[in-house]
């Protein structure tokens, strides 16, 4: 799942198993793409599993993105609501920063189709641990 040019002491093996791809990467928002093949469900909606797993990612990069390769994030809440469906295309997670501090953040996720509809919302708060300084 790694963006070209973007350093990452991190895979994860589901997101690639998804085909999540990162389109930008900040501490206050992050991007993620899937395509909707291959994550759905048995009648061929995009699976409400998967959203959650975007919510997550998008958070979780945004958090590891603010605490630096040597820091660590790690979920502690996690919500998703599931507000339509998506059949084909693509859907996109967005992640922004509603606020990051020393030892936690928290992001709102919107998930959202090639539509711009939105088809699922989530929160996602994260711990923080910043490497210890000598």
């Amino acid at each position: 799942m790694t963006q070209p040019n973007t350093p990452r002491t991190e895979d994860s093996p589901l997101d690639d198993k998804l085909g999540g791809k990162v389109i930008s990467l900040s501490p206050e928002q992050a991007v993620v793409r899937y395509p909707v093949a291959g994550n759905t469900q048995p009648y061929g909606l995009w699976h409400g599993g998967a959203s959650a797993v975007a919510v997550e990612t998008a958070g979780s990069l945004a958090a590891m993105a603010a605490v630096g390769p040597a820091g660590q994030a790690v979920g502690q809440e996690l919500s998703v609501s599931h507000l339509r469906p998506a059949r084909a295309g693509h859907v996109t997670a967005t992640a922004t920063a509603l606020r990051v501090g020393g030892h936690s953040a928290v992001y709102d996720v919107s998930v959202r189709g090639d539509d711009g509809e939105e088809i699922a919302h989530g929160r996602i708060t994260v711990a923080l641990r910043r490497p210890k300084a000598i």
